[in-house]
This record gives C-alpha cells, structure tokens and sequence, in this order.
C-alpha cells in the first residue's frame, strides 16, 4: 500500500481516504467493520463514518478531523450508543514509524487510537487504554480496500 501525504494540514489522511473493511474475532463472536473515510465541507474536514456489524447488534460512528480553534488538528466522535469523544493528534510513532493517531481524555482515562500501513495491503486500526505500566491495547483490525462494483 502507498502510505503517501497529500497536501495541506489534513493532507496526512490522504492513505486513509476510501472505503476499508476488517473482520476480527472478538469475545462477543466474529465482527466486521466498515470504515469510510472522505473529504467533506470542501476538504476542511474528513468525515469517518464506521459500522461494526456485532453478534445480534450494530453500532455505529460518525467523526470529523478538522483543525481545532486552537490550530491543532482534532476529531470530534459521536456514537450510536449517545457518547461523545473528542481528541487531538499524537505522537504514535512507538507503533510504526508512519503511525497516525490521536489522545482523547475520556471518563475512564486517556485512550488513543492509532493507524498504520500494512507493508502489503490496507492498514492497521488499533485502540489503546494508557495505565501506570505503559498503553495496553485491546483492539486491534486489519482493514483492506473495499472494492467498487
């Protein structure tokens, strides 16, 4: 995969534009997850839009990556479940070299999430908790390209 940049400050995104899918294993059963990522509001933003497929459930995520007031760029994270998330860019580069991610403080702590190029195909999604001992991951997917009929 061409983990290439594109231009301007969300230009980082750029591998990340398209329509992934990934099927994991999880305690409930199998999961699938769609993942589509796109330039919205004449490129200012890119809107993700995510849909788990659980055993018996679906839960869904809508995103915007934008830069923040503050000329950081953030996200802002609404789920099916009623929840909120918001969060800015971080350094992920302990995961992979061309690791993007962000650091969002939630109730429970601080979580990151993170985004790296499979060598081969696709791209790598993880979900990290920070403890007293360093991040404990406890999710992880690998998302290849959904192809367009």
């Amino acid at each position: 995969m061409t983990w290439k940049k594109g231009r301007g400050k969300l230009g980082l995104f750029q591998p990340l534009l398209g329509v992934w899918q990934a099927q994991a294993e999880s305690e409930m059963g199998p999961v699938t997850c769609r993942r589509e990522f796109k330039q919205v509001l004449e490129g200012k933003y890119i809107q993700l839009t995510a849909v788990w497929h659980l055993p018996g459930s679906t839960y869904q995520e809508i995103a915007m990556i934008g830069v923040n007031p503050e000329k950081q760029i953030g996200f802002w994270s609404f789920t099916s479940d009623g929840k909120q998330a918001r969060g800015q860019l971080a350094d992920v580069s302990d995961v992979h070299p061309q690791a993007i991610g962000f650091e969002a403080h939630m109730p429970a702590g601080v979580a990151r999430n993170i985004y790296w190029p499979d060598s081969e195909n696709g791209f790598y999604w993880a979900v990290e908790s920070h403890t007293k001992k360093g991040w404990n991951r406890f999710v992880e997917h690998h998302y290849l390209p959904v192809r367009s009929s």
